[in-house]
């Protein structure tokens, strides 16, 4: 499940992607935007990639687990604001719907490797501790 570097991780290559296009998308936001919408999107979208290598580079399944799953409330609360921007009409259309997409494949992209680190985690704990063998 874990790559050897969280860069090798499909769904981070997907995040950056995700953020380097929102960065493009608020560049057209009025000036007036850029401490307020802009900077939001900024954030919750730099918030998912990051999640991700943090939590691809702890030693616990469950930490990366937990870390997945902020990565996937920043992808939902990036999705909320892009959805905002649409309807107040900032940026160009086509660029929000790319980054709408995108932020649709990695959430989905997140769920299932949240899902899968779940799964894993309830293997390892239905593995008998050497302890508990003697």
């Amino acid at each position: 499940m874990t790559a050897s570097h969280f860069r090798e991780l499909e769904v981070w290559q997907l995040a950056m992607s995700l953020a380097k296009r929102v960065y493009e998308l608020t560049a057209g936001f009025p000036r007036e935007e850029r401490y307020g919408l802009a900077s939001q999107l900024q954030r919750a979208a730099v918030s998912i990639p990051s999640n991700i290598a943090e939590g691809n580079a702890r030693v616990s399944t469950k930490e990366y687990a937990r870390f997945v799953s902020v990565a996937l409330g920043s992808c939902a609360e990036l999705q909320t604001q892009l959805l905002l921007s649409r309807e107040l009409e900032l940026g160009l259309e086509t660029a929000r719907g790319d980054a709408l997409d995108l932020c649709d494949r990695t959430g989905q992209m997140l769920l299932r490797l949240h899902q899968a680190l779940m799964r894993r985690l309830e293997t390892e704990s239905r593995v008998p501790s050497p302890e508990s063998r003697s």
